[in-house]
């Protein structure tokens, strides 16, 4: 009687290990998982000096009314000093102008963002092209 009370005692103890252990395993590669924001790239026509993408999933309306979004920017040649470089900018549909704002700023210092000044895209087609689409998107 003994030995098969030991006998539960250890494959019941067995098994909660092995329900413990997998839990915890789930939940790691869950939240490994989530860190990991996912991008929904869009082009937009390329240049002579590169291609423009914005993340379709990274929009969000500003209180102002602009949007703003991240952008990509990768060069037509690339070297170890031109590299594909990450830009978060802020959009006035109704002006077309940008602005390019620091992204580690968060919701509560964005008050900083409004001393950037808003800049005419000229006849920059990447960033006419990414205005363009977003306010296409947004509006």
């Amino acid at each position: 009687m003994v030995d098969s009370k030991n006998k539960f005692s250890s494959i019941f103890l067995g098994n909660i290990f092995n329900l413990v252990l997998s839990i915890i395993v789930f939940f790691c590669t869950s939240i490994k998982k989530s860190e990991a924001l996912p991008h929904e790239w869009v082009g937009v026509p390329k240049s002579e000096y590169g291609e423009q993408l914005w993340d379709r999933k990274s929009i969000k309306r500003n209180e102002d009314g602009s949007i703003r979004v991240l952008s990509k920017f990768i060069p037509k040649t690339k070297s170890e000093i031109t590299k594909d470089i990450l830009y978060t900018m802020d959009i006035n549909c109704f002006e077309k102008s940008f602005r390019d704002v620091d992204p580690s700023i968060d919701e509560a210092n964005s008050n900083f963002n409004d001393l950037a000044n808003w800049q005419d895209p000229k006849e920059d087609k990447l960033i006419l092209g990414v205005i363009g689409q977003v306010c296409r998107v947004e509006n």
